[in-house]
């Protein structure tokens, strides 16, 4: 039984999972401990809750500073990872943005991903609210821009809703001006345009223009949804580390037994036993956003003070030859703090790459095909037998490391998106 007591009284979100370490739901909450507690209270008549308790097997978290960053980042993870108990968020794109894209014409837009290049506002879960602000804003200032072109301007025009680029005569200086303005709005230098609904609402009260002040009225909580959702300042890097923590298949590596270093002693046929391990990996999308990994582990415990994230200098194009020569080069740049035993995600061409630039300790990769490791000792490899403590414990830092490797590839990428 999880000792709830443990689990921290603070925002954040929450991670059940089962016996293979695999994640089945994700939740968030302004006290972590107060919400999953109240899973165990009772009997629940929900059999997808029910099913759930029964199925987990431990409970991870993150914190947050607020609930709304919580609520941000839950969406993001079930999204990414796609839990089989939660329903809501599951598909598609949880967040929409507002972007101003640019160029010689830049225009404001209502985005769901951030594929084009531009200063994007967002993301927000609150869609209808975001697009009633979006409208408000194209309305407001004019900025809504027509393919058309009629030298007395489109019908939009005339009745104020196009920016005017219909015309031969198109003021452009006017419409970038309108543009920054709300741009203006969006960066927090608000409080005019709020003094100013709040005027325009009383205004229209006082002349029994009811109507017209509802709709004033939902600009303006609209508006507030928005600024709080902006002020809050969510970005997935921030989290990144504590994502890893929460997600990483550690189940594996904390089961290291008290004789495991000296049972890979003998199996990789060493001269002495091994208590600290550097494990290897590169990642990369579509030979694009290259990075590398090096994670520690002393005697099967992660040691996150030595940990390290590399992005590739070198190259332009995937080479994960050179990609693992450049990093495990600049890890031992001064030929200090050498592990026991070097471990690369690869096979034996991943080997040979960096027995060329690495020397003073054993190096072994680990293929995933079949399992198979490569070293000096076993130049043709040799498979491993996954049901035993060595071939157990190699495969959990291996797929630890590729974990590691994942989690910054997605932070530099949806970064430099």
């Amino acid at each position: 039984m999880i000792d709830l007591n443990l689990l921290p009284n603070s925002s954040g979100v929450y991670l059940f999972k089962n016996s293979d370490d695999k994640v089945i739901y994700i939740g968030k909450a302004k006290s972590i401990r107060k919400r999953v507690r109240s899973y165990f209270q009772k009997r629940h008549s929900d059999w997808k809750v029910q099913s759930l308790l029964d199925e987990h097997d431990t409970i991870d978290y993150i914190i947050t500073g607020t609930e709304a960053e919580a609520l941000l980042l839950e969406a993001q993870l079930i999204r990414d990872y796609k839990p089989k108990y939660n329903v809501l968020l599951k598909e598609g794109q949880p967040f929409v943005y507002i972007l101003f894209t640019l160029g010689s014409l830049p225009q404001i837009k209502l985005v769901r991903n951030k594929k084009l290049k531009g200063r994007y506002f967002g993301p927000f879960l609150h869609k209808m609210q975001a697009r009633k602000v979006f409208e408000y804003l194209v309305h407001t200032f004019k900025l809504r821009i027509c393919n058309k072109k009629i030298e007395n301007g489109c019908l939009d025009y005339h009745i104020g809703l196009c920016a005017g680029s219909c015309k031969s005569d198109f003021d452009k200086d006017g419409y970038l001006f309108r543009l920054q303005l709300a741009q203006d709005v969006l960066k927090n230098k608000h409080k005019a345009l709020l003094k100013s609904l709040k005027q325009q609402i009383a205004l229209c009260n006082t002349s029994l223009k009811f109507e017209k002040s509802k709709h004033l009225q939902e600009y303006m909580d609209n508006l507030d949804v928005i600024l709080h959702t902006i002020r809050v300042k969510f970005s997935e890097e921030k989290f990144s580390f504590a994502v890893f923590e929460a997600l990483a298949p550690v189940r594996q590596v904390n089961k290291y037994s008290a004789d495991i270093d000296k049972k890979l002693q003998s199996f990789l046929k060493l001269e002495m036993p091994i208590e600290s391990i550097d494990c290897f990996d590169v990642s990369h999308f579509q030979s694009r956003y290259l990075v590398g990994s090096c994670v520690r582990f002393t005697r099967g415990i992660p040691d996150k003070n030595k940990f390290r994230r590399f992005k590739i200098k070198t190259l332009q194009e995937q080479n994960d030859y050179a990609a693992l020569q450049e990093i495990v080069t600049r890890r031992y740049k001064k030929k200090e703090d050498l592990p026991d035993l070097v471990l690369i995600d690869g096979g034996k061409g991943q080997l040979n790459a960096v027995l060329r630039v690495l020397e003073g300790v054993p190096i072994i990769s680990l293929a995933k095909r079949e399992e198979t490791v490569f070293s000096q000792q076993f130049p043709d490899g040799i498979k491993l037998d996954i049901k035993e403590d060595v071939g157990k414990i190699l495969i959990a830092l291996r797929d630890y490391a590729h974990h590691f490797a994942i989690s910054y590839h997605r932070t530099c990428r949806g970064k430099e998106l």
